[in-house]
């Protein structure tokens, strides 16, 4: 086992699970998605059909990296299952992910999907590419693994108390 993947935390070896299959079943939003809401307990974890469109930055636009966009459903659906007011879910949600996307960007210098994977997948050359070099292996993986990192952590109840009362603050 190398240094990197034993590094890996647990809740970053259920994302590799789900992306990595051999049946390539779950894209980069799916598994951020399910992922977390595996982790989170919340209704239907494997179930990724709200997600299945993201992937690629949504719909191989190349526009917000689908670990963004799946973890920000994850926590939407967090938020709405833990506190009792539809708007207050909402701000929290807004704020956590704020505060991921900030640090998503001083790791990665943007979110944008074609900025990180240097390709336009869109294109059939580009997608070609990118599967063949195995950019979904490592660049992709990588980022799913840094955002279910940062954000599983809220499962446990009390640091997501302390993450509501710090985006509320």
């Amino acid at each position: 086992m190398d240094n990197a993947e034993s590094a890996t935390t647990e809740p970053q070896k259920k994302a590799r699970e789900f992306f990595l299959r051999d049946d390539n079943m779950f894209g980069c939003a799916e598994s951020t998605y399910i992922t977390l809401k595996t982790l989170y307990g919340l209704p239907n974890p494997t179930h990724s059909a709200a997600a299945m469109a993201l992937n690629g930055g949504i719909a191989y636009s190349g526009s917000t990296c689908g670990a963004i966009t799946g973890a920000a459903m994850a926590v939407g659906e967090l938020a709405e299952s833990r506190l009792n007011n539809h708007k207050t879910a909402k701000t929290v949600a807004r704020r956590i992910i704020m505060r991921i996307l900030a640090a998503f960007r001083d790791k990665y210098v943007s979110e944008k999907c074609i900025d990180l994977i240097e390709l336009d997948i869109s294109k059939q050359e580009d997608h070609d590419a990118f599967i063949e070099r195995g950019v979904w292996k490592t660049t992709c993986m990588g980022q799913i693994e840094y955002v279910v990192g940062e954000l599983h952590r809220l499962a446990d109840e009390d640091v997501w108390n302390e993450w509501v009362a710090s985006v509320m603050q």
